[in-house]
């Protein structure tokens, strides 16, 4: 499966991976075509009535195994840190996620304290190598993805991202990973000086998707948006039937539709 899911990330157009946050999710976008999907922590969270980062390493495994289970297609992981400082922490999440069955996951450089949000770069490359050689060991089990997080983190500093991502890649990453870049000729320079498959997320205002892949961008993603999308049209309708609106009865058909055509 990691294989297979390796390979999407060379195709002539970009490889659009959407982010479910449970199996009914998870199965509506496969019924709409996708090739591929990746869990969010933000969504996954969510669902719990958490904030994002406040998910534990048990927890997110085993909501990816769900996810895993719930379609044929292969899914890629946002396992935040690694859930711990170490490299050997971050290593154990890799075996775990390769337990689970996913084809790929991904691990950032974010510390989780907004005082000291980036890891050192000695010690966030250490952390990449120990996860890649989790990911790799006995073959290629599991695509890794290494993410920088400095410009989600006030970091911004596009020269250093890249040295970072390089060194990720060195370091043993199969896909990277900077979220937060915001104009296309940040992507091209991003793309232009690395030789593993990149990752952006789209953002409202940022890149279309026809230019990313003009870009050279391998894999387009959405992170927590989808779920959030979800909650607001869940707002939206709590909001209606308190003023005695029942407009949301024409969404809900939709849906309803389209959960008929995707589950059992």
């Amino acid at each position: 499966m990691a294989s297979a899911f390796l390979d999407l990330h060379h195709g002539d157009t970009p490889l659009l991976i959407p982010n479910p946050w449970d199996a009914g999710s998870a199965r509506l976008l496969a019924s709409l075509g996708f090739q591929a999907l990746a869990t969010t922590s933000s969504g996954f969270a969510g669902t719990l009535g958490r904030r994002d980062g406040r998910v534990t390493r048990d927890e997110a495994i085993a909501h990816a195994a769900a996810v895993v289970a719930a379609t044929p297609l292969p899914v890629s992981a946002d396992l935040e840190n690694g859930f711990g400082h170490s490299a050997d922490e971050v290593a154990a999440t890799i075996v775990a996620a390769r337990g689970a069955g996913l084809a790929g996951a991904s691990i950032e450089d974010y510390t989780g304290d907004d005082a000291d949000p980036i890891y050192a770069r000695d010690a966030a490359v250490e952390r990449v190598a120990a996860a890649a050689e989790a990911a790799h060991r006995d073959g290629a089990a599991l695509v890794l993805t290494a993410r920088c997080e400095n410009l989600l983190h006030g970091v911004d500093d596009l020269a250093d991202t890249i040295a970072r991502l390089q060194a990720y890649q060195d370091a043993g990453a199969d896909v990277l990973y900077a979220p937060g870049l915001a104009r296309t000729a940040d992507v091209e320079t991003v793309v232009r000086n690395v030789d593993r498959p990149v990752n952006v997320l789209l953002r409202d205002g940022g890149p279309l998707v026809a230019e990313l892949a003009d870009a050279g961008v391998a894999r387009i993603s959405v992170g927590g948006t989808f779920f959030y999308a979800a909650a607001g049209a869940l707002v939206a309708a709590g909001t209606a039937l308190l003023a005695g609106d029942t407009s949301f009865f024409a969404g809900a058909d939709a849906g309803r539709a389209a959960a008929a055509r995707a589950f059992d």
